[in-house]
């Protein structure tokens, strides 16, 4: 069994997720998965740092880490921990900057909204929204509403509206049918 390590200074969904799609490549190998979120200082990172070398020497060979770090100096300690680094970021960024001509933020969050105060507020505002009109609870704001999902109870509608706001900003209403309507 070989560890693999999702790191990150954020909630590490993209670490996770790219990782995890890279692995599937090697159904062969069974993967012991570590996930870490929000290593946003520096005691955090050295600690995280050590759990690599644990692990590395108790598998008996380097670990894998998955890294969307965005601080160069929490990457270098993770690069010295002896286990073998994925870069995400820096996978993609390097090249972005020099088709772009530009130089990147290198900001923590942006990726979440919280960078852009209009956006993160937008996404709390329409999860609000979603809160506030759900089954049938307040259908005055219906107007308001950018889409209005209808089906019968537990059928996923709450769920459904809360996904589409957090992730789209989407003002989403729903209303449960009942035998009434129906008639």
């Amino acid at each position: 069994m070989r560890t693999v390590f999702f790191i990150s200074d954020r909630t590490g969904i993209t670490a996770e997720a790219l990782g995890n799609s890279l692995l599937t490549q090697f159904p062969e190998i069974e993967f012991k998965r570590v996930n870490l979120a929000f290593i946003d200082s520096l005691k955090k990172a050295k600690t995280v740092a050590n759990l690599i070398q644990e692990a590395s020497q108790t598998d008996g060979q380097p670990a894998l880490i998955f890294s969307t770090q965005v601080s160069n100096e929490y990457q270098k300690l993770l690069e010295n921990s002896g286990g073998i680094i994925f870069d995400l970021f820096e996978t993609f960024i390097s090249k972005m900057e020099k088709t772009l001509d530009a130089k990147s933020s290198h900001e923590m969050g942006l990726s979440h909204g919280i960078g852009n105060k209009n956006t993160y507020s937008g996404r709390i505002d329409s999860i609000n929204f979603a809160l506030n009109n759900d089954d049938g609870v307040n259908t005055k704001n219906y107007e308001s509403a950018d889409i209005i999902l209808t089906g019968v109870s537990r059928s996923g509608k709450t769920p459904t509206c809360l996904f589409l706001a957090l992730q789209y900003g989407i003002y989403a209403a729903n209303y449960p049918l009942i035998e009434e309507d129906l008639n």
